[in-house]
């Protein structure tokens, strides 16, 4: 199981790495909000370690955001702030459970594996356009019932147009999904796209995967222009 920990007091933060690896866990560190951030759009995490006061994006606006985009990756708080205000604001945010500081692991890592049963035991997400399905929790893309494996990116990338099926969806927007804030190199999209078009469209004989110029892409059910051409 892998766990990502949001914290940016460096000696904590591998503290928890050390602590939670000697219980199973792979664990990855990021140092900032935007780190986090990006690294939770891109990363395939069981669950998420989020500071509140972190630089450059606090752990509310983490959070926020990732609820907002439908990343559903369970995400516990831990953090010195122990008022009910900021409780109440971190949950109301889409955190699933709050753990102030000083702790202990055993409690820790009793809530981190009691969040992780609860995600196994909902369903999982599935994003479908068509034949091509895409699994957010499992992080895995099918086309027509066959496995298509994604890098990290260009499942982000086929995320965000996939939860807006046949809607133009425009570079800015895929990247500020797939990249990390601070980014704005259009180029970046087009290259990313035109690796996720080789593996879901080219490689199946499909046209799913389209350009929509001057604004960016949409993805489309491409079997109706086959049903059209059949009648």
């Amino acid at each position: 199981m892998r766990i990502l920990v949001v914290e940016d007091e460096r000696e904590l933060a591998q503290t928890l790495r050390h602590g939670l690896t000697a219980e199973g866990f792979r664990v990855d560190v990021a140092h900032d909000g935007r780190e986090g951030l990006w690294k939770a759009r891109t990363g395939d995490y069981a669950v998420i370690v989020l500071d509140l006061m972190l630089p450059l994006l606090n752990g509310y606006r983490v959070c926020a955001q990732l609820r907002r985009e439908g990343i559903t990756t369970p995400v516990l708080v831990l953090t010195a702030k122990d008022g009910d205000w900021d409780q109440a604001e971190a949950l109301d945010t889409g955190a699933d459970d709050y753990v102030t500081k000083p702790f202990t692991y055993l409690v820790l890592v009793a809530r981190l594996r009691a969040l992780m049963r609860r995600a196994r035991g909902a369903a999982s997400p599935l994003l479908v356009v068509g034949d091509l399905v895409l699994d957010v929790a499992a992080r895995t893309c099918r086309r027509a019932g066959v496995a298509v494996p994604l890098t990290p990116r260009e499942f982000a990338v086929a995320e965000v147009l996939a939860r807006r099926p046949g809607e133009a969806v425009t570079k800015s927007e895929i990247l500020h999904h797939a990249w990390p804030d601070d980014v704005e190199e259009a180029n970046l999209v087009e290259v990313r796209v035109s690796a996720l078009r080789r593996k879901i469209d080219t490689g199946f004989g499909r046209r799913s995967l389209l350009t929509v110029r001057g604004v960016g892409y949409r993805l489309v059910d491409d079997r109706e222009n086959e049903r059209e051409q059949d009648g």
